[in-house]
C-alpha cells in the first residue's frame, strides 16, 4: 500500500503554494519521535484533516484473526492513514491500515471474500502487480459507479472490492517477504460530489 503513504509536511507546502491565504497547522504528539502527527489545513475554498491513526471499526472491515497491525518502517512511513478533504460539495475520505499474518496470502484472500460478501454484497477480485489503490478515472463510463479491476488484471497482488467507485471497501493482499505469511491492507474511500449529497 505504498501509494497510500503520505507525507505530511510535503502535502502540506504543495497544498498551499495551490491555495493561497491557507493556514496550517501540525499538531505532533506521542513519545519523543512526535509518532503521532495530525495536519490540519484550512482554505477559504475547503480544508484538509490528515491523521496517522486509522481505526478498523471506521473502515467496517473485520481484521483477519490473528493478524498483526503493521508498524512504520526504517523511513518513519505510518501504515495507518486516515485523511478527510473537503472542497464545498466535493469531498473525498481515506482511511487505510495494514497488517501481517503468517497464514498465506491465498487463505487469507479466502477469508476477506466471505467477509466482504456477507457484509457488502458482491466482491470483485482484482489482480495487480503493485500495492496501492488506483480510483481509475472512468471517463469512458460516463455515468457509471461501477467498480472495475485496472490494467491487465494480473501480478500476485489480489485487490477485493465491494460497493461502488464512489463508497468502496477495499482488501489489498500480497504474499510476505519472502513468500512467507502476507501483507495486507483494509481501506475505506468515500467520494463526495453535487450528486451524493
Amino acid at each position: 500500500m505504498g501509494n497510500l503513504q503520505i507525507n505530511l509536511s510535503l502535502m502540506a507546502v504543495l497544498v498551499c503554494i495551490a491555495l493561497s491565504s491557507c493556514t496550517v497547522k501540525v499538531n505532533k504528539s506521542g513519545e519523543d519521535d512526535g509518532s503521532k502527527k495530525n495536519v490540519d489545513i484550512q482554505t477559504p475554498v475547503g480544508s484538509i484533516h490528515v491523521r496517522n491513526d486509522a481505526n478498523v471499526e471506521d473502515i467496517g472491515i473485520p481484521v483477519y484473526p490473528g493478524a498483526r497491525r503493521k508498524e512504520k518502517n526504517e523511513d518513519g512511513d505510518q501504515k495507518s492513514a486516515n485523511v478527510n478533504l473537503s472542497l464545498g460539495v466535493y469531498g473525498v475520505k481515506v482511511q487505510a491500515i495494514e497488517y501481517l499474518s503468517d497464514d498465506p496470502s491465498d487463505k487469507v484472500a479466502g477469508y476477506y471474500k466471505d467477509q466482504m460478501k456477507q457484509k457488502f454484497g458482491n466482491v470483485l477480485e482484482c489482480h495487480t502487480s503493485h500495492r496501492g489503490h488506483d480510483m481509475g478515472d472512468h471517463e469512458d463510463e460516463k455515468g457509471s459507479d461501477a467498480l472495475k479491476c485496472e490494467g491487465d488484471n494480473s501480478g500476485k497482488v489480489i485487490e477485493l472490492k465491494s460497493g461502488t467507485r464512489r463508497n468502496q471497501h477495499l482488501v489489498s493482499i500480497e504474499p510476505g517477504e519472502n513468500g512467507k505469511g502476507s501483507d495486507f491492507g483494509l481501506v475505506y474511500i468515500r467520494l463526495k460530489g453535487k450528486d451524493t449529497i
